[in-house]
């Protein structure tokens, strides 16, 4: 039996990923800020944990009351304040996005390791964006190319880079990072023209690979974006 645990699992793309490994035969340990959230996820079968990626206390206790980990789905992330303009951006809006969305990262799966070494087959999906990709951000007629928010597209550029720096340290796992695409979401009020499930196509696809599967690198739906 294949043990997964996904951060930021009780809503959206996170819920739907557990959904879509649950009906994969892996038992499913949804991390979530408040446990009351669970509802969604415990009707799946999954087993709420309380998680904040921010709170390294947290992440802790989280990864102490499991057994055993074969699989980490790195989902959590917030959207961060966006500034009207860039004269309004301010260095703590950055800090605060990238606490989650990168810090959060490091902080998970650091705590994960000890659990992740004695699985036969380790997995680490860490749930990035093509707006963190600087060829579709300047790229005229791509999703990301009207997107002028500055910390999240650092962030999610940040995973990508430290997805990759991660699989060159731990060639014994298969780590690699995910781009749902534009998807239906409460980050884009439900405007992306994909459906959840497409949206977690690529990091269902990465959680569930073989141990020859590939590593350090980057999909989406459609397949390997090349670096």
């Amino acid at each position: 039996m294949t043990t997964t645990l996904i951060t930021g699992g009780n809503r959206s793309l996170g819920l739907e990923t557990a959904r879509r490994l649950l009906e994969a035969g892996h038992t499913v340990h949804v991390g979530m800020r408040d446990l009351a959230d669970g509802d969604a996820a415990r009707a799946l079968g999954a087993l709420p944990v309380q998680l904040d990626v921010t709170d390294q206390s947290s992440v802790d206790a989280a990864f102490e009351s499991l057994d055993r980990l074969d699989v980490l789905v790195n989902n959590a992330g917030v959207l961060g304040p966006l500034a009207a303009a860039i004269d309004d951006l301010d260095a703590d809006d950055v800090l605060t996005t990238l606490d989650t969305n990168v810090l959060g990262i490091v902080r998970t799966t650091q705590a994960a390791l000890p659990l992740l070494r004695r699985s036969e087959h380790p997995v680490i999906v860490n749930v990035a964006s093509g707006v963190g990709w600087p060829r579709w951000l300047t790229t005229p007629g791509r999703d990301e190319f009207p997107v002028g928010s500055v910390p999240y597209a650092a962030s999610k550029a940040a995973v990508i880079a430290l997805t990759v720096q991660y699989a060159k340290n731990l060639p014994a796992f298969r780590i690699n990072a995910s781009d749902p695409g534009y998807t239906a979401t409460a980050f884009n009020a439900h405007s992306g023209h994909q459906t959840v499930t497409e949206g977690t196509d690529a990091t269902v696809m990465l959680a569930t690979i073989a141990a020859d599967g590939p590593t350090g690198e980057f999909w989406d739906r459609t397949g390997r974006i090349e670096y």
